[in-house]
């Protein structure tokens, strides 16, 4: 999942900005989530350093503060440097300050054209999750799952178990961070995913590298979260 944070000090522009933000995501089904607007570029900084997620950045240049949206971009290049910069500004000639700066900027959108605005945002959105989606296959391995229309892509390393969901012909995916049902079998998970899963239980397919402990006596194994999941005798050794 990608985070969305906005930086914009007029606080009508931001509205604007966040709602074709929200609309874009709601419409397109995206993988994203608004996590931040701010007008002080200190406080959005200080969410971006506790953030464990690639960001998207919506930064005003001009943010009537000691810190630009061009040194903004500097600071969360540090915490962030796979995320995407996109500059939102009425001075397009200041495009030449990325290089000055060195913050390697996705878009620049204007304001002058509060039409053209939204499209571009909603442009750069739809282009960082395409980019983001080919650098994770790249870098990870992951699991990608169809919801509704929303494709979404988990990490390997970030699954904990599936689970058999109460709902025909569904599963349960437990991430480190969430849980996403879907569309699929147990027979189907266990014949596409690698060697790293194991079934365990009729019910259950975990990761065993992010096994925390297995207790033997009473048939369950226990995750980093404070998730469990039971073993059944058959599948014990195979664990």
């Amino acid at each position: 999942m990608l985070n969305i944070f906005v930086c914009e000090d007029n606080a009508s522009q931001r509205q604007t900005i966040v709602q074709t933000i929200q609309n874009t995501v709601l419409i397109e089904e995206l993988d994203m989530q608004l996590v931040l607007d701010a007008g002080d570029p200190y406080v959005l900084l200080e969410k971006v350093k506790t953030s464990q997620n690639t960001g998207i950045y919506f930064l005003d240049i001009d943010l009537n503060s000691s810190m630009n949206g061009m040194k903004l971009a500097q600071q969360i290049r540090l915490f962030d440097p796979r995320g995407f910069i996109i500059f939102i500004t009425a001075h397009s000639e200041l495009s030449y300050m990325t290089f000055q700066y060195r913050v390697e900027a996705m878009d620049f959108v204007l304001k002058d054209n509060p039409a053209e605005a939204k499209v571009k945002i909603r442009e750069c959105l739809l282009n960082a999750m395409e980019r983001y989606t080919l650098q994770t296959n790249k870098i990870h391995k992951v699991y990608t799952i169809q919801v509704g229309g929303r494709k979404i892509s988990v990490d390997y390393s970030d699954i904990f178990f599936f689970e058999t969901s109460g709902n025909i012909h569904k599963v349960i995916l437990h991430a480190k961070d969430r849980q996403i049902e879907f569309t699929g079998t147990m027979k189907d998970l266990t014949s596409t995913l690698d060697g790293n899963f194991v079934r365990c239980h009729r019910s259950f397919l975990v990761n065993k590298n992010n096994i925390k402990e297995v207790d033997a006596k009473n048939r369950i194994i226990y995750f980093p979260n404070g998730e469990t999941c039971l073993m059944s005798t058959r599948m014990m050794k195979g664990v």
